[in-house]
């Protein structure tokens, strides 16, 4: 147990020792403050907190001194225990409320703004103990407040920071702390973070007020601690991360494969000149023994090191836990896969598909342990009848109100505008149409799609007049995808093309597909091998033309996953999550406006890397580009990514679906008019950049206020050179000199995360969940007529196309998986909501007007989206059987919903 001389002591910012102080006379006040202002320090990272209903204590009387010498402050602590508890955590938490009870668990010291003349550091307080817990509210016993009372000198000025110190064995939650006695009222501390224990880290924790201070600003009394909180969190570069650590740094993709298990699961290192890719967190473990260069993997259920304070916290967990990634991923996928091993077929034909939903799929009685063995989520609902047990799937919004809407070439077209990837569609600006390949190993450049195909589709209108008058658009996967043709078709069950599809607007305003055209490497014996496709009107062509849009659907499907998805959003966001945090202060402006949307990203790239990006994992399993999924996605971010097209505006401009307009708002106007994805996104763009230039003109007055900002300039340089250094010498990054620059690149950041990831990420199962809606691997070829398949293809067309998709056991891995990552948790934080737990995020009153306005701008964006979908002119909105868009619509309860924006990354 530790003696209460523990408490009034300082770690020293030198040595890290502990030496004790004694308690100062009145009149000795300076004195004593320089014997302790020597404090080693590591800083407290605002992370995302659990909604909780803490409320504040009134304020003891302001400024109440003792003689002439001090005032008395109370410091309360408000700290959250775990929701759920087994024996042995209940009986910690009973030991460590009777050792904070009795003052030897916690101390706190005070900061002040203020520099000491003597120390020249900031003025501190005595180290006192933390006692005891305040009365809570029943509903939440688990957020308890605990207490300290400090005396400081009536020249203390205002208080700055906290120096907090564990000495309990187990690290605990900290949600914030409020200091009362001040004469302008409690000051705030925000936390939302886990505090280590000293067994663990030697070190005290610092955290500053909600006061936000660019770096010229900081008070002198701070200036110290700012600069170590940025060191602090750099760490150095050696040795394996513990789970304590709050260390952010980078490392390539090279934890994906496992070598050392078998050369089958061996995957080159992504993040270098050859393949090209943003940096992920690193974690220090070991080499592999076969490969040198790849790291050591973790395997489920251990977890991979994130900064301590990027982990999920309990909600989140218990959702993941209980029925979401972590029981899918970790029990459901092996346990079908066990199951269906004796007996997983293809679909023979749709009623079995059917059925899933209807009458779920029965497991045998004999089969029973691998049910039990399952942790189902909420999709999935376990039933008992006669011995046998079902999993019994949601139906899809796809088809919940027209079962048959996906065979339709018109729903086929719409989901290119409105449905889980639109952001892949282009206007057809050239022709003919022509690869950039090299034509030596690739074959002729220029498309099998000619003049006379088109125009034999385009009911009188040529060629030229359609694209004067924008009425064709494309789909090209051509490029991305034959390189890796001939290694992908060389896997066991797949096959796939290199696509085109071309597609034409309507007078009524309808798109609808004219031509497909799909590619294999060229051969020996035919140089071009490229196949034009059209919608026949024999039964025969009729069917192939299916066969030819599933076959572009599972090109979308992968491209959409391992592109558009994982990397623009996920991957690339990462490197920018890394350096804010090793390079701004938690204080900084810019790092309080970015802080809610990096919540939880780290943490499920970490999972994502363990368990479905990996090698052997669900995209490898369940996506056409198998074992080389991310070497294609490598290739994409290689030959596509460019960080100033990641704006909102800038990619529709450059796909040709708007034009500069500046008397729009956002400064374009849409070639189509009903393209929900884009007319609902630039509704929430122009929230988003409103918001951020607004805040950025207030706290920067003007452009050398920017370029002078050294954090900001760092953070910015960090990212190009380090987080995506593979991209360092592009000559399109932008600029970071004035207002407006910030304001651009931190409003694509934040796009990226919240409106950019829901529209892509949150239709997933309503969009996926019905497989032969969008098949995400093909395994035949469509039959010729000179094979012996094409036979079989004309005496039973739908068994043809039932074992070209995915078996049984495939699509409930994906469907099983599409619904996890379609889910919102209980604890998600949504765009333009303030959790409870983060109610004191800032001081100024200004920004947090200016915060309600932009509430309230996205309350006016759902009205607005919710009249667009009742508009009958809007045909990719309304219809019969045609499901709403609702992805952008900013709120959202839990579970599937297809709907609401999180302000971050979290699925």
């Amino acid at each position: 147990m530790l003696s209460q001389s523990a408490f009034h002591r300082s770690p020293s910012l030198f040595s890290g020792r502990i030496t004790p102080s004694p308690t100062p006379k009145p009149g000795q006040w300076h004195a004593a403050m320089n014997r302790r202002a020597m404090v080693r320090t590591v800083v407290a990272k605002k992370a995302g907190a659990v909604k909780s209903t803490s409320v504040v204590k009134p304020s003891p009387p302001a400024e109440k001194e003792t003689g002439k010498e001090g005032i008395e402050v109370r410091v309360v602590l408000t700290v959250k225990n775990k929701i759920k508890q087994r024996l042995l955590d209940k009986i910690e938490d009973s030991w460590e409320y009777f050792v904070n009870g009795i003052g030897k668990g916690i101390s706190v010291q005070l900061v002040s703004e203020e520099i000491d003349p003597d120390t020249k550091v900031g003025k501190r307080s005595l180290v006192e103990p933390v006692r005891g817990w305040l009365p809570k509210p029943s509903d939440h016993p688990y957020i308890v407040d605990y207490a300290a009372n400090l005396t400081v000198p009536s020249d203390f000025g205002r208080p700055g920071a906290i120096i907090i110190t564990n000495f309990l064995q187990n690290e605990f939650f900290l949600m914030e702390i409020v200091v009362h006695g001040f004469s302008d009222g409690p000051t705030f501390f925000p936390a939302n973070s886990w505090i280590h224990s000293r067994k663990d880290n030697p070190s005290s924790r610092i955290l500053f007020t909600n006061k936000a201070y660019l770096p010229s600003q900081t008070p002198d009394g701070l200036k110290d601690m700012r600069q170590n909180e940025i060191v602090s969190h750099r760490g150095n570069g050696k040795g394996e991360r513990k789970k304590h650590d709050r260390i952010y740094d980078y490392a390539p993709y090279n934890d994906l494969g496992n070598p050392d298990k078998s050369d089958e699961l061996a995957r080159p290192v992504l993040g270098g000149l050859e393949m090209p890719y943003p940096r992920r967190c690193r974690t220090g473990r070991r080499s592999t023994k076969s490969d040198p260069s790849s790291e050591s993997r973790i395997e489920k259920p251990h977890p991979v090191y994130v900064p301590r304070d990027e982990t999920f916290e309990e909600i989140k967990e218990n959702a993941f836990s209980t029925g979401r990634l972590k029981a899918l991923l970790h029990n459901l996928v092996p346990a079908l896969a066990a199951a269906f091993s004796r007996r997983d077929s293809q679909f023979e034909c749709f009623s079995d598909i059917d059925r899933l939903y209807k009458d779920g799929f029965i497991v045998k009685a004999e089969e029973e342990s691998f049910v039990d063995r399952l942790i189902i989520s909420s999709v999935l609902k376990n039933f008992m009848t006669m011995g046998d047990k079902l999993l019994k799937y949601d139906i899809p919004s796809i088809i919940s109100r027209d079962r048959f809407s996906w065979l339709r070439d018109n729903e086929f077209a719409r989901q290119t505008l409105a449905g889980v990837n639109p952001v892949d569609i282009q206007r057809l600006r050239e022709f003919p149409i022509r690869s950039k390949l090299d034509p030596t190993i690739y074959g002729p450049q220029e498309s099998a799609i000619t003049k006379e195909i088109l125009e034999h589709e385009l009911n009188g209108m040529s060629l030229e007049e359609a694209m004067e008058t924008n009425r064709l658009f494309i789909i090209d996967y051509h490029d991305i995808l034959l390189p890796y043709i001939k290694r992908i078709n060389s896997l066991k069950g797949r096959k796939i093309y290199a696509s085109r599809t071309i597609f034409l607007s309507t007078r009524n305003g309808i798109l609808r597909p004219i031509a497909i055209e799909l590619s294999l490497p060229p051969s020996p014996s035919n140089p071009s091998r490229k196949r034009v496709y059209t919608h026949g009107h024999d039964a025969t062509t009729n069917w192939i033309w299916k066969l030819a849009k599933a076959h572009v659907c599972t090109n979308d499907a992968g491209v959409h996953q391992l592109v558009n998805h994982w990397l623009r959003t996920h991957a690339c966001m990462e490197p920018y999550i890394i350096a804010a945090h090793r390079q701004l202060s938690s204080m900084h402006p810019i790092f309080k406006l970015l802080h809610p949307h990096m919540r939880y990203t780290m943490e499920i790239n970490a999972l994502a890397r363990q368990s479905l990006i990996n090698g052997g994992g669900i995209i490898e399993s369940c996506f056409s580009p198998g074992k080389y999924s991310m070497e294609l996605s490598s290739a994409a971010y290689k030959s596509m990514w460019r960080f100033d097209m990641e704006a909102l505006p800038a990619d529709l401009i450059r796909r040709g679906m708007a034009v500069e307009d500046p008397s729009m708002p956002c400064g374009v106007r849409l070639v189509l008019e009903d393209y929900p994805y884009a007319a609902d996104s630039l509704l929430i763009w122009s929230a988003i950049e409103d918001w951020v230039r607004g805040y950025v003109n207030h706290f920067y007055h003007d452009s050398s206020s920017v370029s002078c900002d050294k954090e900001i300039q760092a953070w910015w340089d960090e990212i190009k050179n380090k987080g995506h250094a593979d991209k360092k010498y592009e000559p399109w990054w932008p600029n970071l000199n004035t207002k407006e620059d910030l304001t651009r690149i931190v409003t694509t950041m934040i796009w990226t995360a919240s409106g950019q990831h829901a529209a892509i990420n949150f239709g997933q199962y309503p969009f996926g969940g019905y497989m032969p809606n969008r098949p995400t691997l093909m395994k035949k070829l469509i039959p010729q007529e000179d094979e012996p398949e094409y036979e079989k293809f004309l005496l039973n067309p739908q068994q043809t196309f039932l074992s070209s998709i995915p078996s049984q056991l495939q699509a409930t891995q994906v469907m099983a998986v599409q619904d996890t990552l379609s889910t919102h948790s209980p604890d998600e934080e949504y765009i333009g909501q303030l959790a409870a737990s983060h109610a004191n995020w800032i001081s100024d009153n200004h920004v947090k007007n200016l915060f309600k306005k932009f509430s309230a701008r996205l309350e006016e964006i759902e009205e607005t989206i919710n009249k667009r979908n009742k508009d009958f002119h809007l045909k990719n909105r309304t219809g019969a059987g045609v499901p709403p868009y609702e992805l952008l619509l900013p709120s959202s309860g839990p579970g599937v919903t297809g709907r609401g924006i999180p302000n971050s990354i979290s699925i």
